[in-house]
């Protein structure tokens, strides 16, 4: 992706596209991995419900992630959880914005529950933001799994 241009036209899977920034609130965010600790790729294979995925970001409350997309693109899909490597522990919200206004909210997803699925029309838009929030009670086990995030492109 070229600087000023959004992403080619298809399907990609978000974790092999650039960000424009990445935040997260305990160690990087990892591409296709857990968050893990705070090292730079010490997260595990990602893994929500038992459920393993080899796509996806691995961060930690509060994150922020955003991309460029140049009004390209049309649609965000995701799954979303707390790692299991947390086990029960941990409760975020996910959120997902276009160009600065809150297109998706997953509500309180905590470690006892599966993935949820999460999507928004980025029809047009610059700019898409994928936050975590630590649901209001602490960031403690915290560990939020984007899942197979994708981005569809015309």
């Amino acid at each position: 992706m070229a600087c000023g241009q959004g992403p080619s036209a298809g399907t990609h899977a978000l974790s092999d596209l650039a960000w424009s920034s990445a935040a997260g609130g305990w160690g990087p965010v990892e591409r296709d991995r857990s968050n893990g600790e705070q090292a730079a790729g010490d997260g595990k294979l990602l893994t929500v419900g038992t459920t393993t995925y080899a796509k996806g970001l691995g961060t930690h409350a509060a994150s922020d992630i955003t991309y460029y997309l140049g009004g390209t693109c049309t649609a965000f899909k995701a799954g979303a959880g707390v790692d299991d490597e947390v086990g029960a522990k941990g409760s975020v919200v996910f959120q997902v914005y276009r160009d600065g206004v809150l297109a998706a909210d997953s509500g309180k997803v905590t470690g006892t529950d599966g993935a949820k699925a999460i999507g928004a029309d980025v029809s047009g838009a610059n700019e898409l933001r994928l936050v975590v929030t630590d649901a209001g009670d602490g960031v403690d086990y915290d560990h939020a799994d984007w899942l197979d995030p994708q981005l569809t492109c015309d």
